[in-house]
């Protein structure tokens, strides 16, 4: 799956290759710029048929030396590109400096301030390209003093719809975002969205950062294309603290497909709890995934009053009364159920005699839902009967009170960078728990207790908003279930379902309810081949 580098791990890549003497930092600027400029080409072809006006706005550092060569090879292209810059020029890197010195033999540099680029953008309302070249993925301090020219690039974006403003690209990372949190980092009686950068297009270089699919980021970057300068892999120590986050791929998905030599209980049993009369409904969900991706059988553990209600509403899915703690060891003498859910409608009182049952086990258990909730006053008593073949799936309030010192790190509005992202969150989440925590969200974080972790961004050609609806998360965690019973790890379990719970909802799209996520699943399958 693709690496996504933190910024200091992008800084040791580059490091790396330049003290080899395998690439040299102006050859890297170099090959940045013409990307840069390449990516605008290829996502707006209308602009590459001709010329047109540009601004060009440039930081203090090697970012906005990377400006100055989009500026020189537009400049070469035809256009008409009017540059400004942000500090002294005595003062850029040496290789930024340079490029500034090649940009000043063919075209002006003017001082950047708000006032200047409000007179620019009212005297030149023929601009068709707005290139953010500030401040790149090392920023670690609020962009000072300029709120309006951030709000600018916002209101420029935002009008895209309407023409007759320039489309904006951001180089490497909108200024302002953190490239590691995907956080604003705000300047002290400034709004957030002042102080940061929102782009149509953001170019980075090697490869995606993790601010360009969390939190804020996809907002801000509006979408991302990726180009390679040439830099070799980057061979990062494998710790907790330093191995690179993960994108989720197609490509890395496990093959679910079934031997025609297999009988059902070769595909696992998952047994999955329910709550009382008139709250199974978020149950039957579940079960209806489970069974859908792949287990081979699948029974709903109901309480004596809600028998009836579940019965007249599944087929293939099965029953058994199951009462209480005492009921649920009997039921676990059959050492065919190899996966447990509890969590969904579960209701509180009976999660609270029902879960330590369960992981008392120690069979692959997913908790979800009201299974997490139920400890929230005391969530270290189920921190010490967890076990490793558990998977969490809380959304952000259950992650609140599951780990709410954690959360509350998460909650703060960074000053300065980098800054507490949700992979250093669901890192150390896992890390307490001694299991596979998934951190639901429009930015799906899941990590492992060894500190592997992937997201799964459903922003860019993999947004779902449409999962924005009641039962979409049981139905996730059936998939989660389902995918354990048949002997996934828990990692790699809980990053299939988070994929074909997004692929589900993008197959069927607007409209889209809870029940529809399961019936998806054979085409979906079908359609990936696995």
């Amino acid at each position: 799956m693709p690496k996504l580098l933190t910024s200091s791990q992008m800084r040791a890549a580059e490091r790396a290759a330049i003290e080899s003497g395998f690439v040299t930092g102006l050859e890297l600027m170099e090959r940045a710029g013409r990307g840069v400029v390449e990516a605008v080409f290829e996502t707006w072809p209308d602009l590459a048929a001709g010329s047109g006006r540009a601004v060009v706005l440039c930081g203090p550092g090697n970012n906005g030396g990377d400006g100055f060569v989009v500026a020189r090879i537009l400049k070469e292209w035809g256009w008409v590109v009017d540059l400004f810059l942000l500090g002294d020029p005595e003062k850029l890197p040496a290789d930024a400096r340079a490029n500034y010195e090649r940009w000043c033999a063919m075209g002006s540099c003017h001082a950047l301030s708000d006032d200047a680029l409000d007179a620019y953008a009212a005297a030149r309302s023929d601009t068709v390209l707005a290139v953010d070249a500030l401040f790149g993925t090392g920023l670690t301090r609020p962009v000072a003093g300029l709120p309006r020219t951030m709000r600018k690039f916002g209101q420029w974006k935002a009008s895209q719809s309407e023409g007759g403003c320039p489309r904006v690209v951001c180089v490497d990372i909108p200024s302002g975002l953190c490239a590691d949190s995907g956080r604003r980092l705000v300047s002290e009686g400034f709004a957030p969205e002042d102080c940061a950068a929102s782009a149509n297009l953001t170019v980075t270089f090697h490869t995606a950062k993790p601010g360009h699919y969390l939190a804020e980021g996809p907002e801000c970057c509006g979408r991302v294309s990726v180009v390679d300068i040439g830099l070799p892999a980057l061979s990062v120590e494998e710790t907790p603290d330093d191995r690179p986050s993960v994108l989720l791929d197609p490509k890395n998905l496990p093959d679910l497909q079934k031997s025609a030599f297999d009988h059902k209980y070769g595909h696992g049993h998952a047994l999955i709890l329910t709550g009382d009369t008139g709250k199974t409904g978020a149950a039957r969900l579940a079960a209806r995934g489970a069974l859908r991706v792949g287990a081979g059988l699948v029974t709903l553990g109901v309480p004596p009053a809600a028998l009836q209600e579940v019965a007249s509403q599944v087929t293939a899915v099965m029953i058994e009364q199951i009462e209480g703690a005492d009921g649920l060891a009997i039921a676990l003498r059959d050492q065919r159920l190899n996966a447990l859910c509890l969590g969904p409608g579960l209701g509180l009182d009976r999660a609270r005699s029902l879960v330590p049952v369960a992981l008392e086990s120690g069979r692959a258990t997913v908790l979800d839902a009201d299974a997490l909730s139920a400890f929230a006053e005391d969530p270290a008593s189920l921190m010490a009967i967890l076990h490793e073949n558990c998977v969490l799936t809380p959304h952000g309030g259950e992650f609140a009170r599951l780990f709410p010192d954690i959360s509350a790190k998460l909650s703060v509005r960074p000053k300065d960078g980098p800054a507490f992202s949700k992979v250093d969150a669901v890192r150390e989440a896992a890390g307490r728990a001694g299991c596979v925590v998934l951190f639901k969200g429009p930015d799906t974080v899941i990590a492992g207790p060894d500190g592997q972790c992937s997201i799964h961004s459903a922003h860019y050609d993999r947004a779902a908003p449409w999962l924005a609806t009641a039962g979409a998360g049981d139905v996730l965690a059936g998939y989660l279930t389902g995918l354990l019973a048949r002997g996934l790890h828990p990692l790699k379990a809980a990053e299939t379902a988070v994929w074909l719970h997004v692929e589900c909802a993008r197959a069927f799209g607007p409209g889209l309810i809870a029940e529809d996520l399961p019936e998806q699943l054979p085409g979906v399958l079908k359609r990936l081949q696995i």
